[in-house]
């Protein structure tokens, strides 16, 4: 669907400043950042600040905790098996490392395991790669321009762009193990975007003072994962069940992580992996629409993880906040919620109102990205409005090519450019209607920086964590998150069965007891998890990302 007429007399008035704003860039100028008063004020219009789309936690090991309604609803809720009918006895795999989840932190996680020796199930519940990591757009951040930046600035990034809530061990880790997992994902053939002789190229992301982002395209993620699923498919010691999600962790009499119960989607049977150390990597939330809004994430995103680890006891931390990314598209309808990546901002794009006029400086975080785009919309009413009655301002994307040269657009986001296409848009010479939508799970189980748990054999690597981001993530830090902690996990999970591991009698007792703790709290019995997949079938479920029709998400 192109844009209508009415639209198209709105792209008029983004035209007529345009050239205006291009020329303030190429002088050097720019619409001036917030100080951090104007931040604090304006953060107040972000959905995490929202007192009542909380609740306090009643049953588990962060009993109290305020978290929003969605997560609390999957936390307190009962198991999908009742753990006495399950035959324990009745193992169907055995294996060293068993990692539960297949997109970028556990496909690293079961490259390094494998390396250092152990045999690997990786256990999916879509397909290998449906993840979010497949779907990530903009770039990884890296730290390898060692004359202008290092990992010290990137540190500091990071921690800054999270509050300064961020977990120091984990930020540390990610921001001085970056270069590393650049150089060894080149040595898999991964294909980043260089000059010709030979240098990547970099730009700046949101909240970031050096030009560390690296990327292929705008289809950075599906070039990783392409890279590193390709590696574990022709391994010999990793094996992948797909269409298989778990849906309790298994303990042994040790209190040590040994396994899984998992649920076969097709054949609808339950079936037993037995391992020695188990490696969560489960991904992120999008799909339980927190707070109702649309998301970028892929359709398995069900915040399942979550659930498995906190059933077994670990703590979840900074879950009160999720990241809205500013930029999701809110037309055409068929690609609401879809990602439009903050490197089009990084290349120049303004975000601009119905007015034309710019609002806020394109490189500020995410957080105040989106609280800039919801109060233009909300309160001040300078937000344009579809003909499915969703409201959003313009991305002005043809600013690039203005700034850059004819083509840029088309050479640096191949993947967008082609999908507005189909819609008879061309983001080339028109700007594109976005909000914020949904994007990452800021907070998630509490780990080390070895990726360890509070349950022995228990690791947890990616968007299922917490504390690397703080309480607001940076573009181009989640793919770098999930390979430098999958790496970690993987190959820490094979010294664990070295070293600690023990055999023993398997048990879902840790499930049963949680059971009490629900019944003593009043919860109904009818609300089970973790959830799996959406159900898009009720209508007020699935108003949420489609207007009228849910077709899936669009890649």
């Amino acid at each position: 669907m192109s844009y209508t007429p009415e639209l198209k007399e709105l792209i008029k008035v983004v035209e007529q400043t345009r050239s205006e704003r291009v020329a303030l860039k190429k002088r050097g100028g720019e619409f001036p950042m917030m100080s951090l008063q104007e931040r604090e004020r304006m953060l107040t219009y972000h959905p995490d600040y929202k007192e009542e789309g909380r609740r306090a936690l009643k049953v588990g090991s962060s009993k109290g905790y305020r978290v929003a309604h969605e997560f609390a609803d999957i936390l307190e809720a009962w198991s999908r098996v009742k753990p006495e009918q399950v035959d324990l006895s009745s193992v169907a795999m055995e294996t060293d490392v068993l990692i539960i989840g297949g997109g970028g932190a556990g496909t690293s996680a079961a490259l390094l395991a494998a390396q250092n020796g152990a045999k690997v199930i990786i256990a999916t519940k879509l397909r290998h790669g449906d993840a979010n990591t497949m779907m990530a757009e903009g770039g990884i951040q890296a730290a390898t321009k060692i004359e202008k930046d290092s990992p010290y600035y990137h540190y500091l990034d990071a921690m800054g762009g999270g509050h300064f809530k961020g977990d120091p061990d984990l930020v540390y880790t990610m921001a001085t193990q970056a270069p590393s997992v650049i150089k060894w994902l080149e040595e898999l053939g991964m294909m980043f975007d260089k000059f010709p002789d030979g240098r990547m190229k970099s730009i700046h992301g949101g909240g970031t003072s050096r030009k560390r982002m690296l990327s292929a395209g705008d289809i950075t993620g599906a070039e990783i994962m392409r890279t590193i699923r390709d590696e574990a498919r022709n391994h010999q010691d990793i094996n992948v069940v797909e269409f298989s999600p778990v849906v309790e962790l298994i303990l042994n009499e040790h209190g040590q992580c040994a396994g899984a119960l998992l649920y076969n989607l097709e054949t609808e049977e339950y079936f037993i992996i037995k391992s020695k150390a188990t490696i969560l990597a489960t991904g992120g939330c999008g799909r339980l629409h927190v707070q109702g809004f649309m998301t970028t994430n892929h359709y398995g995103a069900t915040a399942d993880g979550l659930v498995l680890g906190y059933r077994a006891g670990v703590e979840v931390t900074l879950l009160h906040t999720v990241q809205y990314h500013p930029t999701g598209a809110v037309f055409p309808e068929q690609a609401e919620g879809l990602l439009i990546t903050e490197k089009f901002r990084g290349a120049g794009a303004n975000l601009v109102n119905i007015k034309g006029l710019q609002f806020v400086n394109e490189r500020e975080p995410r957080d105040i990205e989106s609280s800039c785009c919801i109060r233009e919309c909300l309160e001040r009413g300078l937000g344009v409005t579809t003909p499915t009655g969703r409201v959003g301002v313009w991305l002005d994307s043809p600013m690039i090519d203005m700034l850059s040269g004819e083509g840029t657009v088309q050479h640096e986001f191949p993947g967008k450019y082609i999908l507005f296409k189909r819609y008879g848009i061309d983001i080339a010479k028109e700007p594109m209607l976005i909000y914020p939508t949904l994007h990452y799970q800021n907070g998630g189980l509490k780990i080390t920086a070895d990726c360890r748990t509070s349950v022995p054999g228990l690791f947890g690597a990616g968007e299922v964590t917490g504390g690397v981001h703080g309480e607001n993530r940076l573009m181009g830090n989640s793919l770098l998150d999930v390979l430098v902690f999958g790496r970690i996990a993987g190959e820490n999970a094979a010294v664990y069965i070295r070293e600690t591991a023990k055999d023993g009698r398997l048990t879902l007792e840790h499930v049963t007891a949680f059971h009490k703790q629900l019944e003593a709290a009043g919860v109904p019995k009818d609300r089970v998890s973790p959830m799996l997949l959406p159900d898009y079938t009720d209508p007020e479920v699935r108003k949420r990302q489609l207007t009228s029709h849910y077709i899936g998400t669009l890649r």
